[in-house]
C-alpha cells in the first residue's frame, strides 16, 4: 500500500478541496523530483478519472498523441483512440467521452501533470484549456481539475498570474517543497533505513530534502556511503544531475546556473547589485524576472537584512544539492566508492559544512522558535550587516540571522557545525562581542539582545559562555 510521508498541511487542503461544493482550479508546483506526481496520484487515486502528464520537448503533434493515449486509458478503451486535430477537438473529446464519469455524485479529478510542457510553441494549449475551463469544467460542481507543473516560474506567469480567461481562475495554489529535517527522518524509517541524527543531518546538507535522491538509500547504509554512492559512483544518481535539473526548468538554464554558481561562491550570500556585476547581466528587469524564477523553484531564497527593505534583499543558495555538487561533485578527481570519506578531513570540507548547516537552520526557523519556547509570539527573521566606510580601520560585522520579536527581544542566532560539543574559546567570545556590539550601536535598537548559539551537539559550558550566550539550540531541536 502506498504510504505519503509528510505533506501534513498539503493534504488536508487537498481533502478539503476535493469535499468543497464549487468546481475547483488547483495548481500545485515545486522544484523537479520534489515528490509532486506521487502525492496527488496516492492521495486522489480513488476519485481521478483523467490523468495526462506532458512531455518534455515533445511536438504539438506527440502531445496530442500522448492525449488520445491517456483517453483511451480512462475509458479503459481496447482500440486505440484517433489523436484529436487540434487542443479545441481534445478538449470537446475529454467532455464526451467522459461524460458519464463527470456525472459522478462525488469529486471527480482530472489531472493535468507536467503541464508547462504540454504548451508546446504556437499550439494554442493553453487558450484551449482556458476555454475549456471557463465553458464547460466550471459548469460542474463536483469537478476538480489539478494542474502540476516542476517549472515554477511558468506556473506562477501563465497560470497564477494569467491576464487572460484564466484570470483568477486558480483556487488553490499549492507549493510542494522538499522535505524538512523531521519528515526526511520519517521518510527513512519507512524505507527501514536507521541513522542517528548526526548522519541524517550530514545526508541533508548533501542532497536535501528531495524524496526521489532519498529513497535510494539502502538498509545498513551510512550517510557516506550513500553521498559515495549517489554522488561519485561512475553511474551514481547525482553525478550529473546538475544539468539536467536547470535544463528542464528553464530557458536559457545558463544564466540561471551562472546565478547559483555565483551564489556558491558567497555563503554569506549577494544582494542584486553584487550579482549583476559579478554575473556581468543588465540592471533590466531580466535580471528581476530571473531571480524570481529561481527563488519560486527553490534554488535560492532572498533574505531582508534586519532595517531595510525587500529592494535590499540578499540573496542565498538555500538548494542544498546544487551547493555539495559545486563544491565537491564538478571537477572532482577522486570518484568511486571512498571518495567522501576521503574529503572530509580537508579544510575544504568543514568550509562547507559551516555554510551547508547555516542554510539548513535558516529552512528550520519554525522548530528553532518551537525549540526557544517563542513559536506564539509573532516574529520577523531576517539577516544584518554592516560594512565600514571605505578606508576606516573599523571591523565590520555580519549575523545571519536575527529572530526580531514583537515581546520587545531579539535573539542574535549563531550556527555552528562541529562534530563534537562545540566550545567558545577567547578569540571567538571577542567576536561575539563585537558583533553584539556593533548590532546595538548601528542600528540603535532599544530591544533586549539575546544570545543564542545553534549548534549539533551543544555548547561546552565554560568562562567565555557564562553570562555571554543566553540560549542554546541543537540538531535534534531541528527534526521536530
Amino acid at each position: 500500500m502506498d504510504v505519503i510521508i509528510g505533506r501534513t498541511e498539503e493534504q488536508k487542503m487537498l481533502n478539503r478541496l476535493l469535499t468543497s461544493r464549487r468546481p475547483e482550479l488547483i495548481a500545485v508546483y515545486g522544484r523537479r523530483r520534489v515528490g509532486k506526481t506521487y502525492l496527488i496520484r496516492t492521495l486522489l487515486k480513488k476519485e481521478t478519472v483523467f490523468e495526462m502528464s506532458g512531455i518534455h520537448d515533445a511536438t504539438l503533434t506527440d502531445q496530442l498523441k500522448n492525449f488520445s493515449n491517456a483517453l483511451g486509458k480512462a475509458m479503459a478503451s481496447q482500440a486505440p483512440l484517433a489523436a484529436p486535430d487540434s487542443w479545441i477537438q481534445a478538449f470537446t473529446y475529454l467532455d464526451q467521452y467522459l461524460l458519464d464519469p463527470l456525472k459522478k455524485k462525488g469529486p471527480v479529478v482530472l489531472f493535468f501533470d507536467e503541464f508547462p510542457w504540454i504548451h508546446t510553441p504556437r499550439s494554442n494549449f493553453l487558450q484551449a484549456f482556458d476555454h475549456w475551463w471557463n465553458s464547460s469544467a466550471t459548469k460542474r460542481r463536483n469537478v476538480k481539475v489539478i494542474i502540476c507543473g516542476s517549472a515554477a516560474s511558468w506556473m506562477i506567469d501563465k497560470i497564477i498570474n494569467n491576464k487572460g480567461g484564466l484570470h483568477n481562475r486558480v483556487t488553490q495554489k499549492i507549493r510542494l517543497l522538499p522535505f524538512t529535517l523531521g519528515e526526511t527522518r520519517a521518510y527513512l524509517s519507512h524505507l527501514k533505513a536507521s541513522l542517528d541524527p548526526y548522519q541524517l543531518l550530514q545526508l541533508y546538507m548533501a542532497v536535501g530534502g528531495v524524496p526521489y535522491y532519498l529513497q535510494s538509500i539502502l538498509p545498513g547504509e551510512s550517510a557516506a556511503q550513500l553521498i559515495d554512492r549517489l554522488c561519485f559512483a561512475k553511474e551514481g544518481l547525482l553525478r550529473n544531475e546538475f544539468a539536467n535539473l536547470y535544463q528542464s526548468l528553464f530557458v536559457n538554464a545558463q544564466q540561471h546556473e551562472k546565478v547559483v554558481r555565483a551564489l556558491a561562491q558567497k555563503g554569506k550570500g549577494l544582494s542584486r547589485d553584487e550579482i549583476i556585476e559579478v554575473c556581468r547581466f543588465t540592471s533590466g528587469g531580466t535580471t528581476s524576472k530571473l531571480l524570481r524564477e529561481l527563488e519560486e523553484s527553490g534554488f535560492i531564497t532572498p533574505y531582508v537584512p534586519f532595517g531595510k527593505n525587500a529592494n535590499e534583499s540578499i540573496y542565498k543558495l538555500s538548494d542544498e544539492y546544487s551547493m555539495f555538487y559545486l563544491k565537491f561533485i564538478e571537477g572532482a578527481k577522486a570518484t568511486g566508492m571512498g571518495s567522501w570519506l576521503r574529503k572530509i578531513h580537508t579544510p575544504s570540507y568543514k568550509s562547507w559544512c559551516g555554510f551547508a548547516f547555516e542554510a539548513v537552520c535558516l529552512r528550520h526557523i519554525v522548530p528553532i522558535k518551537k525549540a526557544l519556547g517563542i513559536e506564539g509570539v509573532f516574529t520577523e527573521e531576517s539577516g544584518w550587516r554592516y560594512q565600514p566606510p571605505k578606508g576606516s580601520a573599523e571591523k565590520g560585522a555580519q549575523i545571519d540571522l536575527l529572530i526580531d520579536r514583537q515581546d520587545h527581544c531579539i535573539n542574535i542566532c549563531e550556527m555552528k557545525f562541529s562534530e563534537d560539543v562545540f566550545v567558545v574559546n577567547k578569540t571567538y567570545a571577542g567576536e561575539l562581542d563585537h558583533k553584539m556590539n556593533a548590532f546595538r550601536r548601528i542600528t540603535r535598537t532599544k530591544k533586549t539582545l539575546f544570545l543564542t548559539l545553534i549548534t549539533t551537539y551543544g555548547v561546552a559550558q565554560n568562562i567565555h559562555t557564562t553570562g555571554r550566550v543566553v540560549a542554546e539550540v541543537t540538531m535534534d531541536a531541528l527534526f521536530l
